[in-house]
């Protein structure tokens, strides 16, 4: 039997991967180009840091804004000026990346409350929430740019809705024993359709007639944040004319 074919010499050579054997490849580097590199290089690096550094400033130097009573006074400012509708103090505070507590909120409303006072516009505090409105002594003015007169309601409405006012909730029943005559169903269609009364629920008896009772909008419409601030019974009725308007 052959023996078989040694290719590796009896003592192979050690292969050695250092400048001394590859000088071409991996030239010796002297302790003077390892400086100069860096020098040359450590600036730019240096140099873009800080570049980063202005454009990313830290937290502690970015102006916050709960610590600017002022400016958030005008930011709720811009706001009411421009909303169509009452905002509440949590609609208010969605404007801000901070947390803001609401009793800020409150606090500098009523502190721009103050600021109005000598305008023809005032800042009010309505069941819906926050508003501008215009002051009633100025309304007759700005009527003569809208000559259209406000509708007006007949008797069985007002007094309707005066009863509901005032002892809801109430069932369309309840409203005809105080009348003393039945209630039209377009009575209460009306006072629906103007926002001022809404079904909130059924009594638990035969027939389980709905509970009508009224709405925010109707306490905004006469300028009032809750049932409590009502005007006597017997001034309900002129208050219902001027809100008509």
């Amino acid at each position: 039997m052959e023996e078989p074919l040694n290719i590796l010499p009896d003592n192979p050579p050690v292969i050695q991967t250092d400048a001394a054997v590859f000088p071409e490849i991996l030239p010796e580097t002297s302790p003077e180009v390892v400086q100069k590199v860096e020098q040359e290089t450590l600036p730019d690096v240096t140099q873009e840091m800080a570049s980063a550094d202005a454009i990313l400033p830290e937290a502690s130097n970015l102006p916050a804004m709960v610590n600017n009573p002022e400016k958030v006074k005008r930011v709720l400012e811009a706001a009411l000026l421009a909303a169509q509708q009452p905002l509440t103090v949590s609609d208010l505070r969605k404007m801000f990346v901070e947390e803001i507590a609401p009793e800020v909120v409150r606090k500098l409303l009523d502190e721009l409350r103050v600021e109005w006072t000598p305008r023809p516009a005032e800042l009010v505090q309505l069941a819906s929430g926050w508003r501008f409105r215009t002051r009633p002594e100025y309304l007759s003015h700005l009527g003569r740019l809208n000559p259209e007169k406000p509708p007006k309601y007949s008797r069985a409405v007002l007094e309707t809705l005066a009863i509901i006012a005032y002892r809801q909730p109430v069932t369309r029943g309840d409203i005809e024993d105080i009348r003393g005559v039945s209630v039209a169903t377009q009575v209460i269609k009306v006072l629906e359709e103007r926002g001022w009364v809404d079904a909130v629920g059924h009594r638990d008896t035969p027939g389980r007639p709905a509970l009508f009772a009224t709405t925010k909008k109707f306490l905004d419409d006469l300028g009032l944040r809750s049932l409590t601030e009502l005007p006597p019974l017997e001034q309900i009725n002129q208050a219902l004319e001027l809100a008509n308007g």
